[in-house]
């Protein structure tokens, strides 16, 4: 297949980029590289720097013809969207419209968007969460990506564009980015191997559903084969709040530390955590990365760029 990967020099995507690579696809990457990493790219895929919402996208797809378009570019930080919903608005929503419409007028065959379980559920009413689960997003960040799926079901039934929906749970891993707002693991060992106290907002007792980068990437390709639009959540149905987290890593990483516990933060969700029984009856996938593992090997990767810098 010959698949455009957006977002493919970020955290995620530069995984599911490798993962196509080496199942022998045929793979592009667009990337602004506002928060991607020239480090993250695949040599072997071919890379054009580019915003999504630029009308110059329209040349790529013209040129290339692909059959997949696997959509992860996004503004991700939840707080971020808050301080500028508009930004987060012309990023997610427009900028989706802007490959959707391209992806009509050159018959790519298949969207697989990379959602949010967590944002688009908000205030959990059942533990785990089902796809089933009311979605009441908490942020404009989870208000764009559910605003995004049911574009994504309007493409599908009026322009047969067919698309799979993965509302991701809290992913963890390698090359994770540890600056900014967003993804907790990589900003507590970047602090920790630096020998830094982490602030834990509030009491640290807030859980995530924390599921490791690999077991995302089976997904998305596993994806590329399903035959009718679906949406299904990709997690671990386990919950882990902070202060678990942070034991692990100041364990793995060797530090030591105190914990350090700051004021919480307004309007933080408490709890969140997703049911992967659908993927598991319909698809046989289920995480297979442990918790406390996935952290000792995220640990192991940032060591490793430590002593190459």
């Amino acid at each position: 297949m010959k698949i455009l990967v957006t977002g493919g020099a970020g955290f995620i995507a530069s995984h599911v980029v490798d993962a196509y690579l080496e199942a022998g696809h045929d793979v592009a990457i667009l990337d602004n590289l506002s928060s991607g990493r020239k480090a993250n790219i695949n040599p072997q895929a071919e890379f054009y720097e580019l915003d999504i919402q630029d009308e110059r996208v329209a040349d790529i797809f013209t040129s290339q013809k692909f059959d997949v378009v696997n959509h992860h570019a996004a503004q991700m930080d939840v707080r971020k969207s808050v301080a500028d919903p508009q930004f987060d608005a012309r990023t997610n929503v427009l900028g989706t419209l802007n490959l959707l419409e391209n992806c009509v007028r050159s018959k790519v065959g298949k969207v697989i968007f990379a959602s949010t379980g967590g944002a688009v559920y908000g205030e959990q009413e059942t533990f785990p969460a089902s796809e089933q689960h009311p979605t009441w997003p908490l942020s404009p960040y989870g208000i764009t990506k559910l605003t995004c799926e049911k574009y994504l079901y309007y493409y599908e039934q009026i322009h047969g564009l067919q698309h799979v929906i993965l509302r991701y749970a809290n992913v963890y891993g390698p090359r994770q980015n540890p600056h900014g707002e967003a993804g907790v693991v990589a900003i507590f060992i970047q602090k920790l191997l630096a020998g830094e106290e982490p602030v834990i907002n509030g009491d640290g007792k807030q859980t995530r559903d924390y599921v490791y980068v690999s077991d995302l990437v089976r997904m998305n390709k596993m994806a590329l084969d399903l035959q009718k639009g679906d949406v299904f959540n990709v997690g671990t149905g386990k919950e882990a709040d902070v202060n678990t987290v942070f034991g692990y890593l100041n364990r793995f990483t060797g530090a030591n530390i105190l914990e350090n516990h700051g004021p919480a933060k307004l309007g933080e969700q408490m709890r969140s955590c997703l049911s992967y029984a659908k993927a598991k009856t319909e698809l046989g996938w289920r995480p297979e990365v442990e918790l406390e593992a996935g952290l000792e090997q995220t640990v192991d990767f940032f060591k490793r760029q430590e002593r190459a810098a």
